[in-house]
């Protein structure tokens, strides 16, 4: 029989189906009624093999060794995707070194990669070569070759590295953004240390997102069985093209569980080849805190819907803030199109230039406006302050759960508070409604329901008008931002 594609097979699987208006009985009652199931079992399993023989030659085997100090954990500290098996739910693929004696030792681990030009650029994971001393690629588990790292990108979890090689085979790099939820895909990789192993699955979901592996995540869900060992391996469809980069999985025990993630390419290849030409990655900024619009804060908030993303701060003197856009406005489309959700809007910012402009749809109080914001380039990633202060219950405890009292000098100076107003928070009552939006003693109450609250006596008048079931919204300042928290009372 002629080998079939994966775009044929489905083809081949009408076709062998299409048996009149009786359907399924029918097939029962034909003489031939077993040779056309078994004919599409054996076209979907040539495509299988077929798409298989394209991928796995461009899927490299990805050592790397570092030198580390005897004492403690083995392994690669302060790494974020360091053993997801304890308080992460998610654990990472680089492998997990054994223990051993000695001041100084060499810790080794195994992680995958595809090549993605015949004179030796390898796409992986950044987690799978960031601090190692020394990368090996075996390609074809046959002849290795020392590598170099062209350049990483933490924030994406993309690295690319190249080895001194002509003539490789370079992977067919396809188009992540036409895949569909329940296309089959396979996982090629080297779990375990078992090289060049072929596993295969559905997409499981496309764009999941806040998933805690990178700053920016988009990432597609399957359930081809991939394990440690896996990771900047390939995710293919059954043309044999690659569609994702393999990087994690969530499992409570390390192994498969059937739930995997991996890197669009397109945002692999976007990332890869501004490391190429550049060596880093340049990304947009607009100088906002965006939050998701959670049901109860689209309620507080009086809108009708929870698709698009809450402004919760403005960076002063940012380019939002010399738009116009301010703190509680909500993001609802970018350059004209809907936007789902405040990861979408961070993704579209991020994948722009300094320099270009975008239009930001928003809803303030009811209204629809546009504002036209000219990107910077994204500065580092700031930090915030964990403060602590007392007491002061009244209706705001009884009601939401959380005690508050003045802000006074001495604590606004040490809390970074200077010059500001409002009610800090000196107790949240665990299970209460303040609790389970998040609020935290140390957190600087200014509004509630866009009402302005300067002290504690304001935040009791407010809290003391609330009934049951009242949805509200807290702006709240933490550190040196300031943050939107939706609650309901009970």
């Amino acid at each position: 029989m002629k080998r079939m594609t994966g775009s044929l097979v489905w083809l081949a699987l009408a076709a062998a189906l299409s048996i009149g208006p009786a359907g399924p009985a029918a097939l029962a009652q034909t003489p031939a009624a077993g040779a056309q199931p078994r004919a599409v079992l054996a076209a979907m399993s040539q495509a299988f093999e077929a798409a298989a023989a394209k991928v796995s030659p461009s899927v490299v085997s990805i050592f790397a060794e570092q030198v580390v100090q005897s004492g403690g954990r083995p392994g690669l500290p302060d790494d974020p995707f360091r053993d997801f098996f304890g308080d992460q739910l998610f654990r990472r693929f680089f492998g997990d070194p054994g223990q051993s004696g000695g001041a100084r030792r060499t810790v080794r681990s195994l992680g995958s990669g595809v090549i993605v030009s015949r004179d030796g650029l390898i796409l992986t994971n950044n987690h799978v070569v960031e601090k190692a001393d020394k990368l090996s690629v075996v390609v074809g588990d046959k002849k290795s070759y020392p590598a170099k790292v062209i350049g990483t990108d933490p924030q994406t979890d993309v690295a690319v590295i190249r080895i001194d090689a002509k003539d490789l085979p370079a992977a067919d790099l396809g188009d992540s953004d036409e895949v569909r939820v329940g296309e089959w895909v396979l996982a090629v990789g080297n779990p375990f240390e078992l090289m060049h192993s072929v596993t295969a699955g559905i997409i499981s979901a496309k764009g999941r997102s806040s998933v805690g592996l990178a700053d920016y995540e988009d990432f597609i869900q399957t359930d081809a069985s991939i394990n440690p060992g896996n990771s900047g391996g390939a995710l293919a469809d059954l043309d044999g093209r690659i569609i994702g980069i393999n990087t994690a999985i969530s499992s409570p025990s390390g192994g498969s569980i059937g739930i995997g993630f991996a890197i669009p390419i397109n945002m692999a290849r976007k990332v890869m080849d501004e490391l190429v030409a550049k060596g880093q990655v340049v990304r947009g900024y607009v100088g906002l805190t965006l939050q998701p619009l959670e049901e109860t804060m689209a309620q507080a908030l009086k809108l009708k819907s929870t698709d698009g993303a809450l402004v919760g701060d403005v960076v002063r003197d940012g380019p939002a803030d010399r738009a116009g856009i301010e703190r509680g406005d909500v993001v609802v489309a970018v350059n004209g199109a809907a936007v789902k959700d405040n990861t979408e809007v961070r993704n579209l910012v991020a994948d722009g230039r300094p320099g270009q402009v975008m239009a930001f749809g928003l809803v303030r109080n009811g209204a629809r406006l546009e504002k036209k914001v000219t990107l910077a380039e994204r500065p580092r990633e700031r930090g915030g302050a964990e403060p602590r202060s007392d007491r002061r219950p009244e209706a705001a405890q009884q009601k939401i759960g959380v005690a508050v009292q003045d802000l006074t000098p001495e604590i606004a100076g040490r809390l970074g508070y200077k010059d500001e107003k409002g009610a800090i928070v000196t107790e949240v009552v665990p299970g209460s409604p303040a609790d389970d939006a998040g609020l935290e003693p140390g957190d600087l109450v200014q509004e509630i329901n866009r009402v302005p609250v300067r002290s504690a006596g304001d935040f009791e008048r407010l809290a003391g008008g609330l009934k049951a079931g009242d949805a509200i919204a807290l702006l709240v300042r933490r550190g040196p931002n300031t943050l939107f928290l939706a609650l309901k009372v009970q």
